[in-house]
């Protein structure tokens, strides 16, 4: 799975790589530690609603996806990812994936390993931060959705409407996988365009175009343990730490 990640880059740095418009009156900080219900940064194509026209958009979501039919928005904490081989067939994404597919800029994300215990050494879980090689921002493929809420009278009202998004992971066979079976995908720039045109409704055609995250090249380092927390911030989460197995063990 992917359950935390990093986003830092700021969001006119990010409206720029994607080339997507941003309105400056919103905005997110930087983030070491993103973790499920975080507002994140999403990239999408949508039309606007009085001209019609398709825009490609840099907005802010909550992290976690809560399906138009959900009876109330708790379950997005349970559907932050997608699993890639299903995602096409499952209720709570199939349509999400054929209209609503989005991108979700990272730095790098988390996997943790499993450290048994050891003489008086408690059990415990290493974290490692994953990340492309050449340091180039990921752009992992995400579904979004709109959840109406009902304790809204007016729909025009915008607390009346939610926009949630999960990441769609694959199986991990590189080095991601050493540290854990799952891993999020990601698009090439050249193929950004077919993935978030909501016109692009053909399912194998879309799933072909997932790939992983820096075709495989990717850095794996431990980190620290604060990481754990969702209280903990800050850009010395990424510092490498001693005395774990920068590869980490198959």
């Amino acid at each position: 799975m992917c359950g935390r990640y990093a986003s830092t880059r700021a969001p006119a740095d990010l409206a720029g790589l994607f080339e997507a418009r941003w309105n400056a009156a919103e905005a997110l900080a930087a983030s070491w530690n993103v973790a499920p219900t975080d507002p994140v940064w999403a990239v999408l194509e949508h039309a606007d609603r009085d001209s019609g026209e398709v825009e490609r958009r840099l907005r802010a979501m909550r992290w976690g996806l809560v399906p138009s039919w959900a009876k109330d928005p708790g379950v997005g904490s349970r559907m932050i990812n997608a699993r890639v081989e299903t995602v096409h067939e499952k209720p709570a994404y199939r349509k999400a994936f054929t209209k609503r597919r989005c991108l979700l800029p990272a730095d790098g994300f988390y996997e943790w390993e499993a450290v048994p215990a050891s003489g008086r050494a408690k059990a415990y879980k290493q974290p490692y931060f994953i990340a492309p090689e050449d340091g180039a921002p990921m752009a992992m493929a995400g579904l979004y959705e709109f959840w109406r809420d009902p304790a809204v009278p007016d729909a025009d009202d915008p607390a009346a409407w939610l926009t949630t998004c999960t990441i769609i992971t694959t199986e991990a066979t590189d080095a991601a996988g050493r540290v854990h079976p799952r891993m999020p995908l990601a698009l090439h720039p050249g193929d950004y365009g077919a993935w978030l045109d909501p016109a692009h409704h053909d399912t194998h055609a879309l799933r072909a175009l997932l790939h992983t995250p820096a075709d495989g090249r990717l850095a794996v380092r431990p980190v620290s343990t604060e990481v754990n927390s969702v209280r903990n911030n800050g850009p010395h989460l990424l510092d490498p730490v001693a005395g774990a197995d920068a590869t980490a063990p198959e």
